[in-house]
């Protein structure tokens, strides 16, 4: 298996639970800070050839909240321009290996994926 990239914030519940399981299981990875390192267009388009867009917005987060519905709309219909302007609207972990991807952490998806 090539290692993984896992793509979060350091502060987030998930990524801290996906983190401490990727370690656990020993599974390499390196971690990918969205607020910090940023993300690009190009690596949304590789990351939607796996998942769905509607997969990777998170719609309950506080930044989604504050978008006006125009911006709103726009994103949902693929304007990843916005979404890697605003990372905090990534549904989070991101755990990328190889050519997989996975969005959001389940325990038991990723164990069964991974082994």
């Amino acid at each position: 298996m090539s290692d993984c990239i896992l793509y979060g914030i350091p502060n987030c519940d998930k990524v801290r639970a996906a983190r401490r399981w990727l370690e656990q299981k020993g599974v390499p990875f390196r971690f990918h800070d969205l607020r910090q390192d940023g993300v690009d267009e190009a690596l949304l388009h590789r990351w939607l050839d796996h998942v769905d867009l509607a997969e990777l917005v998170n719609r309950r987060s506080t930044t989604w909240r504050q978008l006006n519905e125009t911006d709103r709309a726009a994103i949902l219909d693929g304007d990843l321009t916005r979404l890697a302007q605003h990372p905090t609207l990534i549904k989070r972990p991101v755990l990328a290996c190889g050519d997989r991807v996975w969005v959001g952490f389940d325990a038991a998806r990723w164990e069964a994926e991974l082994s």
